[in-house]
């Protein structure tokens, strides 16, 4: 996976960070559209669910982004490279669904570059208002997609 993984695990870790850390453990909480998350972005069942060392969280995010990896080019596959893994980091903040079912796959798929550069820099809206931090991850993203 090489490039891709690296790509990918950059940009989530810099964007999801580590939101509910207390004592050297990792503690569940609600992201920014109300979803219970715990590490980085990793989704999970409730806000009950039981506390994680660094080690656990660390590992979590590493299967993470390799799942998106895999994800990322079954929907995309002519994707390599840093490119593949910004559409894994696409994957892993909105989730693989709404890969699928958008233009910006379509693009991706027709080798059309430029026109993916386009798409990806509209999703920054989250629970129906913009969110700047997202405006900064798709232009990154968006930095990547190149042939």
């Amino acid at each position: 996976m090489g490039v891709a993984l690296d790509t990918c695990e950059k940009l989530a870790k810099h964007f999801e960070g580590l939101a509910d850390v207390r004592n050297g453990e990792v503690y569940p909480y609600l992201d920014p559209v109300g979803v219970p998350t715990q590490g980085r972005g990793h989704r999970v069942p409730s806000l009950n669910n039981a506390p994680w060392t660094m080690d656990q969280a660390d590992q979590i995010f590493a299967q993470d982004c390799g799942s998106y990896i895999k994800i990322a080019k079954r929907l995309c596959p002519g994707l390599t490279g840093a490119a593949l893994g910004a559409i894994a980091d696409f994957a892993y903040n909105l989730g693989p669904t709404r890969l699928a079912a958008s233009t910006l796959r379509k693009r991706l798929n027709e080798g059309d570059m430029q026109g993916a550069r386009e798409e990806i820099v509209k999703w920054v809206h989250a629970g129906g208002r913009i969110l700047p931090g997202l405006v900064k991850r798709r232009r990154m993203e968006a930095n990547f997609l190149r042939r």
